[in-house]
Protein backbone atom coordinates (compact mmCIF):
# COMPACT_ATOMS: atom_id res chain seq x y z
CA UNK A 1 0.00 0.00 0.00
CA UNK A 2 1.24 3.16 -1.35
CA UNK A 3 0.20 6.33 0.43
CA UNK A 4 1.60 9.98 1.40
CA UNK A 5 2.74 8.47 4.81
CA UNK A 6 4.81 5.67 3.21
CA UNK A 7 4.65 2.25 1.36
CA UNK A 8 3.93 -0.64 3.51
CA UNK A 9 3.77 -4.40 2.54
CA UNK A 10 0.58 -5.67 4.34
CA UNK A 11 -1.65 -9.15 5.01
CA UNK A 12 -4.31 -10.15 6.42
CA UNK A 13 -4.29 -12.51 9.29
CA UNK A 14 -3.57 -15.28 9.42
CA UNK A 15 -1.31 -14.79 6.27
CA UNK A 16 -2.39 -16.93 3.16
CA UNK A 17 -0.38 -16.30 -0.55
CA UNK A 18 -3.72 -17.81 -1.62
CA UNK A 19 -5.66 -15.20 -0.67
CA UNK A 20 -6.79 -12.64 -2.94
CA UNK A 21 -8.67 -10.19 -0.91
CA UNK A 22 -6.01 -7.12 0.16
CA UNK A 23 -5.49 -5.73 3.85
CA UNK A 24 -6.63 -2.08 2.81
CA UNK A 25 -8.93 -0.67 0.06
CA UNK A 26 -10.42 2.67 -1.83
CA UNK A 27 -11.59 3.85 1.89
CA UNK A 28 -8.56 3.68 3.67
CA UNK A 29 -6.29 5.16 0.58
CA UNK A 30 -8.79 7.90 0.41
CA UNK A 31 -8.92 8.77 4.13
CA UNK A 32 -4.74 8.78 4.11
CA UNK A 33 -4.94 10.70 1.01
CA UNK A 34 -7.48 13.49 2.94
CA UNK A 35 -5.20 13.39 5.85
CA UNK A 36 -1.91 14.90 3.93
CA UNK A 37 -3.58 16.92 1.66
CA UNK A 38 -7.31 17.76 2.35
CA UNK A 39 -10.29 17.14 0.53
CA UNK A 40 -12.62 19.99 -1.29
CA UNK A 41 -13.06 22.68 1.46
CA UNK A 42 -11.39 20.80 4.43
CA UNK A 43 -7.76 21.25 4.43
CA UNK A 44 -5.11 18.91 5.71
CA UNK A 45 -5.17 17.71 9.58
CA UNK A 46 -2.12 18.29 11.06
CA UNK A 47 -1.52 15.37 12.78
CA UNK A 48 2.35 16.49 14.01
CA UNK A 49 0.48 19.14 16.64
CA UNK A 50 -3.06 17.19 17.11
CA UNK A 51 -2.21 15.72 19.86
CA UNK A 52 -4.41 12.13 20.80
CA UNK A 53 -4.86 10.29 17.39
CA UNK A 54 -7.69 7.33 18.03
CA UNK A 55 -8.66 5.13 14.96
CA UNK A 56 -11.54 2.95 15.40
CA UNK A 57 -12.32 -0.33 13.41
CA UNK A 58 -9.48 -0.70 11.42
CA UNK A 59 -10.05 -3.92 9.59
CA UNK A 60 -5.67 -5.24 9.36
CA UNK A 61 -3.88 -2.17 10.46
CA UNK A 62 -3.74 -0.42 7.74
CA UNK A 63 -4.13 2.89 8.93
CA UNK A 64 -2.70 2.45 12.19
CA UNK A 65 0.57 1.22 10.27
CA UNK A 66 0.23 4.06 7.80
CA UNK A 67 0.09 6.71 10.59
CA UNK A 68 2.76 4.74 13.33
CA UNK A 69 4.73 7.93 13.31
CA UNK A 70 2.03 9.67 15.08
CA UNK A 71 1.34 7.43 17.83
CA UNK A 72 -2.18 6.40 17.78
CA UNK A 73 -4.59 4.24 19.52
CA UNK A 74 -6.00 1.46 17.84
CA UNK A 75 -9.26 0.49 18.53
CA UNK A 76 -10.80 -2.97 17.38
CA UNK A 77 -13.84 -5.76 18.08
CA UNK A 78 -11.55 -8.23 15.91
CA UNK A 79 -8.73 -9.99 17.63
CA UNK A 80 -7.48 -11.14 13.70
CA UNK A 81 -7.54 -7.41 12.98
CA UNK A 82 -5.52 -7.24 16.13
CA UNK A 83 -3.22 -9.76 15.21
CA UNK A 84 -2.88 -8.77 11.22
CA UNK A 85 -1.77 -4.63 13.09
CA UNK A 86 1.05 -6.53 14.93
CA UNK A 87 2.34 -8.44 12.45
CA UNK A 88 2.04 -5.01 9.85
CA UNK A 89 3.87 -2.97 12.37
CA UNK A 90 6.57 -5.80 12.61
CA UNK A 91 7.03 -6.07 8.65
CA UNK A 92 7.24 -2.24 8.59
CA UNK A 93 9.93 -2.34 11.26
CA UNK A 94 8.14 -0.44 13.57
CA UNK A 95 6.88 -2.74 16.39
CA UNK A 96 3.91 -2.12 19.10
CA UNK A 97 5.77 -0.56 22.13
CA UNK A 98 2.95 1.38 23.98
CA UNK A 99 5.29 4.74 22.86
CA UNK A 100 4.89 3.62 19.33
CA UNK A 101 1.30 2.85 19.11
CA UNK A 102 -1.62 2.06 21.39
CA UNK A 103 -3.77 -1.32 20.81
CA UNK A 104 -7.15 -1.43 22.50
CA UNK A 105 -10.29 -3.42 22.24
CA UNK A 106 -14.10 -2.50 21.94
CA UNK A 107 -14.09 -3.89 25.59
CA UNK A 108 -11.21 -1.88 26.53
CA UNK A 109 -11.48 2.19 28.22
CA UNK A 110 -10.81 4.71 25.05
CA UNK A 111 -7.91 7.18 25.85
CA UNK A 112 -9.11 10.02 28.16
CA UNK A 113 -8.91 12.64 25.86
CA UNK A 114 -9.03 11.83 21.54
CA UNK A 115 -7.81 15.28 19.39
CA UNK A 116 -8.25 13.24 16.20
CA UNK A 117 -10.77 10.80 15.40
CA UNK A 118 -10.64 8.33 12.71
CA UNK A 119 -13.37 5.64 12.35
CA UNK A 120 -13.91 2.52 9.58
CA UNK A 121 -16.98 2.43 9.36
CA UNK A 122 -18.06 -1.51 9.95
CA UNK A 123 -20.84 -3.54 8.93
CA UNK A 124 -23.02 -2.96 12.46
CA UNK A 125 -24.69 -0.07 12.41
CA UNK A 126 -25.07 -1.23 16.13
CA UNK A 127 -21.78 -1.83 16.54
CA UNK A 128 -21.05 1.78 15.11
CA UNK A 129 -23.49 3.16 17.75
CA UNK A 130 -21.68 1.31 20.79
CA UNK A 131 -18.63 2.87 19.57
CA UNK A 132 -19.29 6.49 19.00
CA UNK A 133 -21.64 6.45 22.15
CA UNK A 134 -18.69 5.31 24.39
CA UNK A 135 -16.30 7.48 23.01
CA UNK A 136 -18.59 10.68 23.04
CA UNK A 137 -17.28 11.73 26.69
CA UNK A 138 -13.83 11.21 25.38
CA UNK A 139 -14.49 13.99 22.66
CA UNK A 140 -14.51 17.91 22.65
CA UNK A 141 -14.98 20.56 20.80
CA UNK A 142 -11.95 20.81 18.15
CA UNK A 143 -11.79 17.36 18.37
CA UNK A 144 -11.07 16.03 14.35
CA UNK A 145 -14.08 13.34 13.42
CA UNK A 146 -13.54 11.69 10.37
CA UNK A 147 -14.91 8.29 9.39
CA UNK A 148 -14.38 6.17 5.59
CA UNK A 149 -15.91 3.92 4.20
CA UNK A 150 -17.09 2.52 0.72
CA UNK A 151 -20.00 3.87 -0.71
CA UNK A 152 -22.16 0.83 -0.12
CA UNK A 153 -21.39 0.97 3.60
CA UNK A 154 -22.20 4.56 4.11
CA UNK A 155 -26.19 5.09 4.46
CA UNK A 156 -28.37 7.69 5.83
CA UNK A 157 -28.18 5.71 8.93
CA UNK A 158 -24.50 5.88 9.66
CA UNK A 159 -24.94 9.60 9.10
CA UNK A 160 -27.99 10.33 10.97
CA UNK A 161 -25.63 9.04 13.97
CA UNK A 162 -23.09 10.43 13.71
CA UNK A 163 -25.06 14.20 13.36
CA UNK A 164 -26.78 11.91 16.58
CA UNK A 165 -24.00 11.43 18.57
CA UNK A 166 -21.50 13.73 17.88
CA UNK A 167 -22.57 16.54 16.17
CA UNK A 168 -23.31 18.21 12.33
CA UNK A 169 -22.06 15.99 9.08
CA UNK A 170 -21.74 15.64 6.17
CA UNK A 171 -19.91 13.73 3.48
CA UNK A 172 -17.45 13.80 0.70
CA UNK A 173 -17.85 12.99 -2.80
CA UNK A 174 -17.03 9.46 -3.59
CA UNK A 175 -13.43 8.50 -5.19
CA UNK A 176 -13.10 4.95 -6.32
CA UNK A 177 -16.42 4.08 -4.72
CA UNK A 178 -15.40 5.43 -0.99
CA UNK A 179 -16.13 8.30 0.60
CA UNK A 180 -15.71 10.39 3.82
CA UNK A 181 -17.76 11.24 6.56
CA UNK A 182 -16.74 14.51 8.79
CA UNK A 183 -18.93 15.43 11.59
CA UNK A 184 -18.24 18.48 13.52
CA UNK A 185 -18.46 18.21 17.06
CA UNK A 186 -20.86 19.88 19.31
CA UNK A 187 -20.56 20.05 22.97
CA UNK A 188 -24.34 20.30 23.43
CA UNK A 189 -24.83 17.24 20.99
CA UNK A 190 -21.92 15.78 23.18
CA UNK A 191 -23.42 16.38 26.50
CA UNK A 192 -26.61 14.75 25.34
CA UNK A 193 -25.62 11.79 23.39
CA UNK A 194 -26.08 9.58 26.93
CA UNK A 195 -24.88 5.75 26.96
CA UNK A 196 -24.66 3.19 24.56
CA UNK A 197 -28.01 1.34 24.96
CA UNK A 198 -26.23 -2.34 24.65
CA UNK A 199 -26.24 -5.13 25.05
CA UNK A 200 -29.78 -6.23 24.64
CA UNK A 201 -31.48 -9.37 26.48
CA UNK A 202 -33.91 -11.53 24.95
CA UNK A 203 -35.24 -15.08 25.85
CA UNK A 204 -35.49 -17.95 23.47
CA UNK A 205 -39.32 -19.37 22.68
CA UNK A 206 -40.20 -23.03 22.95
CA UNK A 207 -39.14 -23.27 19.00
CA UNK A 208 -35.82 -22.75 19.72
CA UNK A 209 -34.75 -26.85 20.81
CA UNK A 210 -32.54 -27.87 23.42
CA UNK A 211 -32.18 -23.39 23.59
CA UNK A 212 -35.65 -23.04 24.76
CA UNK A 213 -36.08 -20.64 27.56
CA UNK A 214 -32.07 -19.62 27.92
CA UNK A 215 -32.09 -15.60 28.40
CA UNK A 216 -29.50 -14.53 25.66
CA UNK A 217 -27.20 -11.52 25.76
CA UNK A 218 -26.13 -9.09 22.91
CA UNK A 219 -23.29 -7.15 23.04
CA UNK A 220 -23.45 -4.67 20.22
CA UNK A 221 -22.42 -6.14 16.37
CA UNK A 222 -23.30 -9.85 17.23
CA UNK A 223 -25.93 -11.04 14.56
CA UNK A 224 -29.39 -11.17 15.47
CA UNK A 225 -29.72 -8.83 18.61
CA UNK A 226 -33.22 -9.10 19.50
CA UNK A 227 -33.70 -12.58 18.34
CA UNK A 228 -32.49 -16.28 17.05
CA UNK A 229 -31.17 -15.78 13.72
CA UNK A 230 -32.69 -19.20 11.94
CA UNK A 231 -29.44 -21.20 11.68
CA UNK A 232 -28.84 -21.17 14.89
CA UNK A 233 -32.52 -22.18 16.07
CA UNK A 234 -32.05 -24.76 13.26
CA UNK A 235 -28.46 -25.85 14.60
CA UNK A 236 -30.39 -26.11 18.31
CA UNK A 237 -32.57 -28.45 17.42
CA UNK A 238 -30.53 -30.66 16.01
CA UNK A 239 -27.08 -30.82 18.15
CA UNK A 240 -26.34 -33.50 20.73
CA UNK A 241 -28.02 -33.05 24.08
CA UNK A 242 -26.19 -35.84 25.74
CA UNK A 243 -22.40 -35.10 25.85
CA UNK A 244 -21.13 -37.11 28.27
CA UNK A 245 -18.80 -34.85 30.23
CA UNK A 246 -16.76 -34.21 27.12
CA UNK A 247 -15.02 -31.32 26.14
CA UNK A 248 -16.90 -29.22 23.75
CA UNK A 249 -16.20 -26.18 22.02
CA UNK A 250 -18.66 -23.48 20.85
CA UNK A 251 -16.56 -22.23 17.96
CA UNK A 252 -17.56 -19.11 16.10
CA UNK A 253 -19.89 -18.40 19.13
CA UNK A 254 -21.27 -15.34 19.21
CA UNK A 255 -23.69 -14.80 21.90
CA UNK A 256 -22.94 -18.47 22.91
CA UNK A 257 -26.60 -19.71 23.25
CA UNK A 258 -25.41 -22.97 21.63
CA UNK A 259 -22.58 -23.59 24.17
CA UNK A 260 -24.89 -22.79 26.98
CA UNK A 261 -27.88 -25.04 25.81
CA UNK A 262 -24.95 -27.66 25.61
CA UNK A 263 -23.71 -26.92 29.14
CA UNK A 264 -27.31 -26.69 30.87
CA UNK A 265 -28.11 -29.55 29.31
CA UNK A 266 -25.18 -31.59 30.61
CA UNK A 267 -23.47 -30.48 33.85
CA UNK A 268 -20.42 -32.44 33.19
CA UNK A 269 -19.29 -31.10 29.89
CA UNK A 270 -16.47 -28.76 29.46
CA UNK A 271 -17.71 -25.97 27.51
CA UNK A 272 -15.25 -23.89 25.68
CA UNK A 273 -16.51 -20.55 24.11
CA UNK A 274 -14.12 -19.25 21.39
CA UNK A 275 -14.39 -16.51 18.58
CA UNK A 276 -12.25 -13.38 17.04
CA UNK A 277 -14.92 -11.24 18.19
CA UNK A 278 -14.16 -9.60 21.42
CA UNK A 279 -17.79 -8.46 21.40
CA UNK A 280 -19.30 -11.65 20.94
CA UNK A 281 -16.76 -13.24 23.55
CA UNK A 282 -17.95 -11.07 26.48
CA UNK A 283 -22.28 -11.64 25.45
CA UNK A 284 -20.74 -15.37 25.28
CA UNK A 285 -19.93 -14.94 28.99
CA UNK A 286 -23.04 -12.71 29.56
CA UNK A 287 -25.33 -15.30 28.62
CA UNK A 288 -23.57 -18.59 30.14
CA UNK A 289 -23.24 -16.27 33.41
CA UNK A 290 -27.36 -15.61 32.62
CA UNK A 291 -28.20 -19.16 32.78
CA UNK A 292 -25.89 -21.47 34.35
CA UNK A 293 -25.94 -21.67 38.35
CA UNK A 294 -22.75 -20.54 40.23
CA UNK A 295 -21.11 -24.19 41.49
CA UNK A 296 -21.39 -25.84 38.16
CA UNK A 297 -18.13 -26.72 35.83
CA UNK A 298 -16.39 -23.42 34.89
CA UNK A 299 -16.57 -22.97 31.00
CA UNK A 300 -13.66 -21.13 29.64
CA UNK A 301 -13.71 -17.99 27.09
CA UNK A 302 -11.37 -17.32 24.53
CA UNK A 303 -10.59 -14.49 21.74
CA UNK A 304 -8.90 -15.33 18.91
CA UNK A 305 -8.15 -17.75 15.82
CA UNK A 306 -10.56 -20.40 15.70
CA UNK A 307 -9.25 -22.88 17.90
CA UNK A 308 -5.96 -22.61 16.64
CA UNK A 309 -4.66 -21.84 20.60
CA UNK A 310 -6.04 -25.73 21.88
CA UNK A 311 -3.46 -28.59 21.84
CA UNK A 312 -4.14 -30.97 18.87
CA UNK A 313 -6.46 -34.16 19.90
CA UNK A 314 -7.84 -32.17 23.35
CA UNK A 315 -11.42 -31.62 21.91
CA UNK A 316 -14.43 -34.43 21.89
CA UNK A 317 -17.38 -31.78 20.18
CA UNK A 318 -16.87 -28.97 17.96
CA UNK A 319 -20.24 -26.71 17.27
CA UNK A 320 -20.06 -24.20 14.47
CA UNK A 321 -21.99 -21.96 12.61
CA UNK A 322 -19.31 -20.29 10.61
CA UNK A 323 -19.04 -17.00 8.60
CA UNK A 324 -19.33 -16.40 4.93
CA UNK A 325 -18.42 -12.94 5.34
CA UNK A 326 -15.27 -11.25 5.80
CA UNK A 327 -16.80 -7.74 5.96
CA UNK A 328 -18.22 -6.84 2.99
CA UNK A 329 -16.22 -9.43 1.04
CA UNK A 330 -18.54 -13.17 0.65
CA UNK A 331 -15.55 -15.96 1.48
CA UNK A 332 -15.70 -19.72 2.34
CA UNK A 333 -11.64 -18.53 3.57
CA UNK A 334 -13.10 -18.59 7.37
CA UNK A 335 -14.89 -21.60 7.68
CA UNK A 336 -12.55 -24.11 5.48
CA UNK A 337 -9.64 -22.63 8.19
CA UNK A 338 -11.96 -23.25 10.94
CA UNK A 339 -12.64 -26.67 9.86
CA UNK A 340 -9.20 -27.56 9.18
CA UNK A 341 -8.06 -26.47 12.47
CA UNK A 342 -10.86 -28.67 14.25
CA UNK A 343 -9.96 -31.92 12.47
CA UNK A 344 -6.28 -30.76 14.04
CA UNK A 345 -8.07 -30.30 17.87
CA UNK A 346 -10.52 -33.26 17.84
CA UNK A 347 -9.16 -36.25 19.66
CA UNK A 348 -9.66 -39.67 17.40
CA UNK A 349 -13.31 -40.62 17.39
CA UNK A 350 -14.45 -36.63 18.09
CA UNK A 351 -17.16 -35.16 16.04
CA UNK A 352 -17.39 -31.84 13.97
CA UNK A 353 -20.56 -30.68 13.75
CA UNK A 354 -21.82 -27.55 11.64
CA UNK A 355 -24.65 -25.33 10.43
CA UNK A 356 -24.87 -23.62 7.41
CA UNK A 357 -26.40 -22.28 3.90
CA UNK A 358 -27.19 -25.51 1.81
CA UNK A 359 -25.87 -23.44 -1.16
CA UNK A 360 -22.45 -22.87 0.46
CA UNK A 361 -21.51 -26.32 0.07
CA UNK A 362 -19.73 -27.35 3.30
CA UNK A 363 -20.11 -31.28 2.39
CA UNK A 364 -17.72 -31.31 -0.30
CA UNK A 365 -15.01 -29.90 2.16
CA UNK A 366 -15.31 -31.84 5.05
CA UNK A 367 -15.63 -35.59 3.12
CA UNK A 368 -12.07 -33.87 1.95
CA UNK A 369 -11.03 -32.87 5.26
CA UNK A 370 -11.79 -35.73 7.23
CA UNK A 371 -12.71 -38.46 4.66
CA UNK A 372 -16.34 -38.60 5.76
CA UNK A 373 -19.52 -36.78 5.90
CA UNK A 374 -22.89 -36.90 6.75
CA UNK A 375 -25.98 -34.92 6.83
CA UNK A 376 -27.66 -34.47 10.28
CA UNK A 377 -30.65 -32.60 9.25
CA UNK A 378 -31.84 -30.45 6.35
CA UNK A 379 -34.57 -28.15 5.32
CA UNK A 380 -34.61 -25.71 2.67
CA UNK A 381 -32.42 -22.79 3.46
CA UNK A 382 -30.08 -24.90 5.88
CA UNK A 383 -28.09 -28.12 6.24
CA UNK A 384 -26.40 -29.81 9.43
CA UNK A 385 -23.39 -31.91 8.84
CA UNK A 386 -21.35 -34.33 11.10
CA UNK A 387 -17.70 -35.35 10.33
CA UNK A 388 -15.55 -37.81 12.20
CA UNK A 389 -11.56 -37.68 13.07
CA UNK A 390 -11.26 -41.48 12.09
CA UNK A 391 -9.73 -43.55 14.66
CA UNK A 392 -7.01 -44.78 12.17
CA UNK A 393 -5.99 -40.85 12.35
CA UNK A 394 -4.28 -42.28 16.03
CA UNK A 395 -2.03 -44.30 14.23
CA UNK A 396 -0.62 -41.66 11.54
CA UNK A 397 -2.64 -43.29 8.99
Amino acid sequence: MTTPFGSHELTRFPADPRDRLRAWDAADEYLLRHLDAGTGERGPVDLAGAGQITVVGDRWGALTTALAAYHPAQITDSALARAATEANLDRAGIGTAKSTVTLLTTRDAPPARIDVLLVRVPKSLALLEDQLRRLAPHLHEGTVVVGTGMVKEIHTSTLDLFEKVIGPTRTSLAEKKARLIFTTPDPAVLAAAGPSPWPLTYTVDQEGGSGAGLTVVNHAGIFCADRLDVGTRFFLQSIPTNTDGARVVDLGCGNGVVGTAVQMADPDAEVVFTDESYQAVASARATYEANVRPGRRTAEFLVGDGVAMLPPSSVDLILNNPPFHSHQATTDATALRMFAQSRKALRPGGELWVVANRHMGYHTHLQRLFGNQEVVASEPRFVVLRAVKREAERRGR
